[in-house]
């Protein structure tokens, strides 16, 4: 069996450098060092908390800051499992652990600070949901949502281009449905698109076809909001019989999406006057038909790439004609959060991934694969700090599986 660049992302030994947060003046560092602390006095001042949950947050941004990292308490339901995932950690600075891994133990410990999993009246709220909401109220999304009734009339495959990219920039706190501004003009490539496959996606998905699409979606609000429109247009245009939209289980990474973002988003569509209204009375039908199903699944806050995801999770990937993957995490978990060579072949590093697979990112972390050497080079030129900034996106598709040659066995994560 040849073993793939996605085989050796699997272990510490093979493959670039693991992303850390070691390195001063680095992107994880700056995460771990001051979007973090300042993350926990956000939450803090946002809700009446009790000395008990101010005491938690209080002691995180002291040991994220001066300390170590510490294992959950021992009577914590998940204490096995996060000391199976990182017992190698547990005792060394944040820093020094993967940055995947850091990251997702940091909003364990943070939902574990606030009572979010206790008994007790902080049991089960969303210490991130006063800024969630905040997002959906006012006339941002009122302007965008009114967008939507200029592409009503469009012909089919340019409200197809239009949605397909809205989902894609959604990632982007400035963007809507009408595009940033500097866009390419028509026929001309855009080069803020450091990588575009959607003509390969769109292949994938012919009118009247049979399929099933399974979507990861990325953040609540003005990300979702698009995603559910793309949803939409899948289903009126017969690109997909059927789609499955994958949310978080938990609060994760601020403004990821769970259920009841997904019901939130869905009410601000529905409560719309015209095309958009129109689309949200019938995301609420095909969801009451079965047509739109929304899941969730434990490993969606697991600090492992989807290399390691498990066998139910990988099945129901199989299954889908197509998997889409948004955002910049589920990126990372896709090819590896390494350093790898930004040439890498993007086939390669998903190689394992059970299924044809798109991945929709906006450019906010260090890792990227797949991208042609003179666009590269381009970037590279330009001086910019292209790979974290937001200010570029991929479309990248991988249109079958490589073949048993070169698959990857599961394992359970």
């Amino acid at each position: 069996m040849r073993e793939t660049r996605a085989a050796a992302a699997t272990t510490n030994e093979a493959g670039p450098p693991v992303i850390t947060g070691r390195e001063p003046g680095s992107f994880a560092r700056g995460v771990l060092a001051e979007r973090h602390p300042a993350l926990i006095e956000q939450v803090r001042e946002a809700f009446p908390y009790g000395p008990r949950q101010l005491r938690g947050l209080d002691a995180l941004l002291y040991e994220i800051v001066h300390g170590v990292v510490e294992p959950l308490d021992p009577t914590a339901p998940d204490s096995d499992l996060w000391s199976a995932r990182g017992r190698e950690y547990f005792g060394r600075p944040w820093f020094e652990a993967p940055f995947l891994w850091s990251e997702s133990y940091f909003y364990r410990r943070l939902l574990g600070a606030v009572g979010y999993f206790d008994e007790g009246a902080w049991q089960g709220v969303d210490p991130f949901g006063p800024f969630k909401r905040a997002e959906l109220v006012g006339g941002t999304v009122d302007e965008e949502l009114r967008s939507l009734d200029d592409l009503a009339g469009a012909p089919a495959h340019e409200r197809a281009t239009a949605l397909l990219l809205a989902s894609l920039w959604g990632n982007r706190a400035d963007l809507g449905f009408r595009g940033p501004a500097g866009e390419a003009a028509p026929g001309e490539a855009d080069p803020r698109l450091v990588a575009d496959d959607s003509a390969i996606l769109w292949s994938l998905l012919p009118p009247r076809a049979p399929a099933t699409v399974a979507v990861v979606a990325d953040n609540t609000g003005r990300e979702l909001i698009p995603d559910l429109v793309l949803v939409d247009h899948l289903l009126e245009h017969g690109h997909a019989q059927r789609v499955v939209l994958y949310v978080k289980p938990s609060p994760y990474y601020v403004s990821d999406a769970m259920t009841a973002d997904v019901v939130d988003c869905l009410r601000r569509l529905s409560g719309a006057p015209g095309e958009a209204g129109r689309i949200g009375g019938r995301i609420h039908r095909s969801m009451g038909a079965g047509r739109v199903e929304v899941r969730t699944h434990a490993f969606f806050c697991a600090p492992y790439p989807y290399e390691r995801m498990p066998a139910d999770l990988r099945a129901e990937f199989s299954a889908a004609t197509l998997t889409i993957l948004k955002g910049d995490l589920n990126y990372r978990r896709l090819v590896g959060d390494r350093l790898w060579p930004a040439t890498t072949p993007f086939a390669e590093l998903t190689s394992y991934f059970p299924g044809a697979v798109a991945a929709l990112r906006t450019l906010k972390s260090d890792v990227v694969a797949g991208l042609d050497p003179r666009t590269l080079e381009r970037l590279e030129r330009s001086g910019r700090a292209w790979r974290t900034s937001g200010t570029h996106a991929l479309i990248q598709v991988r249109a079958r599986s490589a073949g048993p040659e070169l698959s990857v066995p599961p394992r359970a994560g």
